[in-house]
């Protein structure tokens, strides 16, 4: 920190500290809402949004109830977040027609499975899938492979989500998470 430039923070080390840097670019995108299903690829991003007073968050049972959350926040004023694994997203195919076909804003960030060092077989094919299906449905993906990449499209994804009416998910690479300890 001692090389920074007065008065700017230091540059932040992305490779180990995205989700930090992922929370903050949230905020300044003025995200007031994640819906997520625990998931430890985002328990540290979860952590800081839940524990954020400024933040409005909650469990789902299922990741489509997310959708149709993030609908109804932002038909409340309210930019939300969505947070899933990939597992997940085919659970979404149907419910992602609402965002779609009302041009409602909707971000989501995906951890992958099924990829990198994967142990679990049933994981497979929806992370073999996850971007055709999101991108058949209408969704705009965008895959992030580092740190520095999840920082960077989630900044552009909340761009495109909330000012341009977009439904974008952002696909965290599962090499990136790691591999799953069970």
């Amino acid at each position: 920190m001692g090389n920074a430039p007065l008065n700017q923070p230091a540059a932040r080390d992305l490779s180990l500290e995205w989700p930090a840097a992922l929370y903050d670019t949230l905020k300044a995108a003025d995200v007031r809402h994640m819906s997520y299903v625990p998931d430890a690829g985002h328990t540290t991003l979860i952590n800081l949004l839940d524990d954020d007073p400024d933040v409005t968050t909650n469990v789902l049972t299922t990741e489509e109830e997310g959708i149709a959350i993030a609908t109804g926040a932002w038909l409340g004023g309210m930019r939300s977040v969505v947070l899933m694994q990939s597992s997940g997203v085919g659970n979404c195919i149907n419910m992602l027609s609402l965002p779609v076909q009302s041009r409602t804003p909707l971000l989501m960030l995906v951890t992958m499975r099924g990829e990198w060092n994967e142990f679990n077989p049933w994981q497979v094919p929806m992370g073999r899938a996850t971007q055709t299906c999101l991108e058949a449905i209408g969704v705009t993906v965008l895959r992030a492979e580092t740190g520095r990449d999840v920082v960077e499209m989630t900044e552009q994804a909340a761009t495109m989500a909330y000012d341009a009416d977009g439904q974008i998910a952002v696909l965290i690479a599962q090499r990136l998470l790691g591999k799953k300890k069970w």
